[in-house]
């Protein structure tokens, strides 16, 4: 639904958290929200709509609205909402970007849950080594990755871009290029990809050419694209003798953080994951 479409509907006038992005349509957040606010009997709407950038001040405006309650940011408004915030959490100043939005009474408080929902799915892998980790991709969720990798211990990251002047402020991050990163595979032990490369409906792209799937040999291969559930990238892991782990999961426990800094209940997340895979089933 288009902001505009929205502020002229009846759903303006009960209690709401929005999906603040654009585009938004495919989004799955609405369907895990809306199963985890049936769940627990909260009569609140849970509204996926598409913003322009010139809009933003209206949609900043529609916050003091008291039906407002909450909203998920995602592409590519992560860091454009930020001067609306009255105060940012630790975590969101850190990684310099937000996805979710609080209200405390009139006050709006912006943080970060997408560091912990990447981390999560990482923590079954106890016997991870740490030395170095890859992420194809410099983009908004770059940032959250990073911030999850130092927190889980990795001594360096390889950040692999086609942006010839981007800039890193910390003494463990490296970047290289698309044609340099196998230099940097032999101590790394993680390798993610944060690119939109083998989301729908484009099946058939991914970071790594088809020659280079030997370089994911042993290596746990982390893609943050849920739909399709099996990308690219993930089928040349687990043809090259990789760990393939997909991005489904990350998805849910940012909402689910996301939902209990709302709430303060967290997301049925069995029956959540039953809903999720009825519809990649279909």
């Amino acid at each position: 639904m288009h902001f505009k479409e929205f502020v002229n509907s009846e759903l303006i006038n009960h209690p709401h958290f929005l999906l603040i992005g654009n585009p938004v349509e495919h989004s799955i957040s609405p369907m895990m929200h809306g199963v985890a606010l049936k769940h627990h009997g909260i009569d609140v709407n849970y509204i996926a709509i598409s913003v322009e950038f010139s809009e933003l001040h209206l949609l900043a405006s529609h916050f003091n609205k008291p039906e407002f309650l909450g909203a998920n940011i995602t592409i590519p408004y992560k860091m454009d909402l930020i001067p609306y915030m009255d105060e940012l959490s630790s975590t969101a100043q850190l990684i310099g970007a937000i996805n979710t939005i609080v209200k405390f009474d009139t006050k709006l408080y912006g943080d970060n849950t997408d560091a912990h929902g990447f981390k999560v799915p990482l923590m079954h892998y106890t016997d991870l080594a740490t030395d170095r980790a890859i992420i194809f991709g410099s983009g908004g969720a770059t940032k959250a990755i990073i911030f999850a990798l130092n927190d889980f211990g990795f001594n360096e990251v390889c950040i692999v871009t086609r942006k010839q002047n981007i800039s890193v402020d910390q003494p463990n991050l490296i970047v290289c290029s698309y044609d340099s990163w196998p230099h940097f595979i032999e101590e790394a032990t993680l390798i993610i990809n944060a690119t939109p490369l083998g989301m729908a409906p484009n099946f058939d792209s991914s970071p790594v050419k088809d020659y280079e799937i030997d370089y994911l040999s042993g290596k746990l291969c982390y893609d943050i694209v849920y739909n399709p559930r099996e990308t690219k990238f993930l089928i040349q892991a687990k043809n090259a003798g990789g760990i393939p782990l997909g991005g489904l999961d990350m998805l849910i426990y940012q909402g689910d953080e996301s939902f209990y800094k709302w709430t303060n209940k967290r997301f049925p997340i069995s029956l959540v994951k039953t809903k999720l895979n009825e519809l990649f089933s279909i």
